[in-house]
């Protein structure tokens, strides 16, 4: 029986490691990278394809600044901004012109551009930062832990000079200011949106820094609340309880995206790499491809969504949008990368129809997020009151001697999914379906009730192999197994 379940669980995970590898190798949708690259094919000079694309990263900035209300004067974020707008640049000119490429972008009134800096942080608390350790990169940025004060643990995050977008625009251009100041503006980018869009489950940020660095003026370092990475293999590790936790902090924040302040926001680059858990919740770190763009069409077969492996047709509403596009985009990404392998898993038995259910129609695209969200809460409810154990516990238990103020030592055994990998530590609703894992455990013949609860309110519970080393503990209960 051991061995099979071995071996059922070794087969998931080589199933889930060759689906999310299948899923990243063969991803044919949008590339906005690759799409940045294409620029060139139109032909010009390369002053004018380096001044297009700074143009266009700039007015994406733009657009999503605008959605601020008014408000006089200019803050010192946007005045920067402008600058970097107007900045001679260092060698490029527009030949026809023969001015300076920087002042043909576009400028930002002060009106329309203010946004509310409420962050304390700043070049003075990163100016003696401990402990740099470098977290990784991406097509632009470059990212680093450190320590603020010897007390605030912090990411800061950069343009990777080494990076492929400043390396490919070096190589075409010739020029690492001006490269570096198109690389820029994808950061103000992030920094807007993660301004704009406040929500539990998007990371925080707490400041900024213009620094000269590397021969550029106003080198720009973003600081962020720092996460641990997201690793899918040791999460199938967890128990079911924390796993479902994630994917209902997902939900919760696809249902805000949908319906943000600034529209529905697809995340062009939705893969597990871009989320972060803090304090056991998922947050979404980079925002630097995402998008609030509506795709327009004359008909249905315009509204086509791509994935490795389904496709959709959406619907072209009467205005001459897609409906739901960047919503629909999201939610199958969260059922490919996530809900797939994480909800139904070791699941309660008498929640596992609910759950393959929303499973099927994310799947399907049969169900918008209001409605998934919908369903993952009636789950939570039923898990949270116990509903769940209705016509499942045991008639015939045995009976179990109550110690309170004591605990037991050793005595030790494993069990998945657990809390601790080398205990059998699991939550449970009440001191029934304690006794029922216990009675389901051959090798189960105690187990202490602990003064620790889970997220949900939830008990941990110790289960042991005996009880012949008990000890005083003011803070647990022991239930010991009696004999016959």
């Amino acid at each position: 029986m051991k061995r099979r379940k071995i071996a059922a669980a070794a087969a998931f995970c080589v199933s889930f490691f060759l689906g999310t590898l299948l899923n990243l190798l063969f991803i044919p949708g949008f590339d906005p990278h690759q799409q940045r690259r294409g620029l060139g094919r139109s032909g010009g000079s390369s002053s004018e394809l380096l001044r297009q694309q700074m143009k266009e990263r700039y007015e994406e900035v733009v657009r999503y600044r605008q959605h601020w209300a008014p408000l006089p004067p200019a803050r010192p974020l946007e005045r920067r901004l402008m600058d970097l707008a107007g900045r001679r640049v260092s060698r490029v000119h527009h030949k026809e012109e023969g001015a300076p490429m920087g002042y043909q972008l576009l400028h930002l009134p002060a009106a329309t551009a203010s946004v509310v800096v409420t962050h304390a942080l700043g070049c003075g608390d990163i100016a003696n930062v401990t402990d740099i350790q470098y977290l990784g990169s991406g097509y632009t940025k470059a990212v680093f832990k450190a320590v603020l004060n010897q007390t605030l643990a912090v990411a800061l995050k950069s343009v990777d000079f080494g990076g492929h977008d400043m390396d490919n625009c070096v190589r075409q251009y010739g020029t690492v200011e001006d490269c570096y100041r198109m690389a820029s503006y994808k950061i103000v980018k992030e920094m807007t949106l993660l301004q704009r869009l406040q929500h539990p489950n998007i990371l925080k940020l707490y400041g900024y820094c213009y620094q000269d660095n590397n021969d550029i003026a106003n080198t720009l370092t973003t600081i962020t609340e720092l996460g641990s990475p997201l690793e899918m293999i040791q999460l199938l590790q967890t128990s079911w309880e924390e796993r479902f936790r994630i994917c209902l902090s997902l939900v919760h924040l696809l249902h805000y995206l949908a319906h943000s302040p600034l529209g529905s926001v697809a995340l062009l680059d939705f893969r597990p790499r871009q989320f972060v858990i803090v304090d056991g919740e998922l947050k979404v770190t980079d925002l630097d491809d995402a998008t609030i763009d509506e795709t327009l069409c004359s008909n249905d077969s315009d509204c086509f969504l791509e994935f490795p492996a389904r496709n959709f047709t959406l619907t072209c509403s009467l205005e001459g949008r897609c409906q739901n596009l960047n919503e629909k985009r999201n939610l199958y990404n969260a059922y490919r990368f996530f809900f797939t392998y994480l909800l139904p898993h070791s699941a309660p038995p008498s929640l596992r129809p609910s759950l393959d259910t929303i499973v099927n129609a994310t799947g399907e695209l049969r169900w918008g997020i209001d409605e998934t969200l919908v369903q993952l809460e009636r789950v939570l409810y039923l898990y949270k009151n116990g509903l769940y154990l209705q016509n499942s516990t045991n008639v015939n238990m045995s009976e179990y001697k109550q110690i309170h103020k004591a605990t037991v030592q050793d005595e030790n055994y494993r069990c998945w999914p657990s809390y601790h990998h080398e205990y059998c530590l699991l939550s449970v609703f009440d001191i029934r379906e304690a006794i029922s894992i216990c009675e389901n455990h051959s090798q189960c013949n105690a187990f202490i009730l602990t003064n620790h609860k889970t997220w949900t309110g939830r008990q941990l519970v110790l289960f042991k192999t005996g009880s012949s080393q008990i000890m005083p503990d003011p803070d647990q209960i022991v239930y010991v197994k009696m004999a016959g």
